[in-house]
């Protein structure tokens, strides 16, 4: 292994795709990580930033990839994007001279789709791709199509590319989803603070990144209010004002770290980590018998000498928040390979979310596959390194957390995944005590 010191990297489009990590299991993790903001605020916050024409200030924003792809995006339709020091993003949208958002962005982040709304209700026309984004089964945007549409736009589909338009300004309106989408509600959030009128938005997803896009919008002068917990209300404004906002801490983050220090029966503390933003999680930790408690704004996870069990309570089920995120199953079910018994897991979000733990069966877990919604996983079993590829983000730290628990070294092509969505990931785990190392692919 070479010195695991920990370094800066600096993103290079060139280079992404072309890395591995390679990891020396067996390790403890001892000590404590700062947790980064979320990803999947981040992005939607640079988004309504669009909103208005002056300018807007994000600190905590997580150096990661997606963030970095979007701000070329913005960028590319004429926004100023500056960078002046780490973990702090200003955008300026005074006008924006190409309302285009082509097919590059949307193959490499399925998140730029965010800009319909904004765009859309600010410019009166927007002209997007359809998104692409990881591959764990089809994620459909008609919903936000739909919503648009119930505010009073014109929207064709052409040669893979939405034509939307807004005849005058969007008009406010009840926009009712089937089932619960988070997107699709932010996307509903931005183009009615704009509109003309009120807007009711039903069922209303409640996941903390939500909250923290409308304590902003409130900041930036616009009146959006959730009234009920699956229902936010909108009362459009003329216009909106720039503002200064600090990102929320990624939940998805904690949670893979009190993952990690459980699996390793490690001890680890999580800073700027708000437990009631990962309760379900927490509440699985705490029946398979890992000890977990909480500050105001930290997490202290203890598994050293823990006896893992199953989860006895129920199946475990993805569901949307406040139940268990789908982006925690991945790291969870490495969890179970560890528990004594057998666990069943059910994935209702993506029905190609499960195809990952054809990799972790590769590492030696007994797992069960009937279908693409459901797994039982026969515990414990010993996993062992072996070369293994990511498919997608959050699996790609799944992958991760089960070579820290394998015997061995276990190489794990396809970093750039990880990168995407995960802020110095590799740094943070090398200053847990880890062996992890990032080498150019083919050395």
């Amino acid at each position: 292994m070479a010195d695991a010191r920990p370094f800066h990297w600096e993103f290079k489009p060139e280079e992404v795709g072309r890395e591995v990590f390679r990891i020396e299991g067996g390790r403890r993790l001892e000590g404590s990580v700062a947790i980064s903001g979320a990803k999947n605020a981040a992005l939607k916050l640079m988004a309504a930033a669009t909103l208005t024409g002056e300018r807007c200030r994000f600190t905590n924003v997580p150096e990661i990839e997606d963030v970095r792809v979007l701000a070329e995006v913005l960028e590319d339709i004429g926004v100023t994007v500056d960078h002046p020091e780490p973990n702090v993003y200003e955008v300026a949208s005074g006008d924006a001279e190409w309302l285009f958002v082509p097919l590059e962005a949307a193959a490499k982040m399925r998140a730029s789709f965010i800009l319909l709304g904004p765009l859309l209700t600010r410019f009166g026309r927007v002209i997007i791709s359809n998104p692409g984004g990881d591959r764990i089964g089809r994620r459909p945007v008609n919903l936000h199509v739909d919503a648009m549409r119930a505010l009073g736009a014109d929207i064709e589909y052409r040669n893979g590319y939405y034509f939307a338009k807004a005849p005058g300004r969007l008009r406010g309106g009840r926009v009712t989803f089937p089932q619960i989408t988070v997107m699709g509600t932010e996307n509903a959030i931005l183009a009615a603070t704009l509109a003309v009128g009120h807007t009711i938005i039903e069922p209303a997803a409640r996941e903390p990144e939500i909250d923290d896009l409308i304590a902003f919008l409130v900041d930036m002068g616009a009146e959006v209010e959730r009234t009920a917990p699956n229902r936010i209300e909108i009362e459009g404004r003329r216009r909106l004002r720039g503002a200064q906002h600090a990102v929320v801490s990624d939940r998805i983050e904690a949670g893979t770290f009190v993952v990690a220090a459980a699996v390793t029966r490690g001890r680890v503390t999580l800073r700027n980590a708000p437990c009631g933003h990962f309760d379900a999680l927490l509440g699985v930790m705490s029946e398979m018998g890992v000890s977990v408690s909480c500050g105001a704004d930290t997490v202290e996870v203890d598994a050293t000498g823990a006896d893992l069990h199953p989860f006895r309570c129920a199946d475990i089920e993805t569901q949307p928040y406040p139940g268990l995120a789908t982006d925690l199953q991945p790291p969870t079910c490495v969890l179970l390979t560890q528990a004594a018994g057998d666990s069943h897991v059910t994935e209702t979000i993506f029905e190609d979310r499960l195809e990952w733990l054809g990799e972790l069966r590769r590492m030696g877990a007994q797992i069960e596959i009937p279908d693409s919604h459901h797994a039982t996983i026969h515990g414990p079993t010993r996993l062992r390194g072996v070369d293994v590829e990511i498919g997608d983000l959050r699996a790609g730290a799944s992958l991760i957390l089960a070579a820290l628990a394998a015997e061995g070294v276990t190489t794990i092509r396809g970093a750039h995944h990880v990168h995407r969505g995960y802020e110095k990931i590799d740094t943070k785990f090398l200053e847990l005590g880890a062996r992890i190392e990032r080498l150019a692919e083919g050395t």
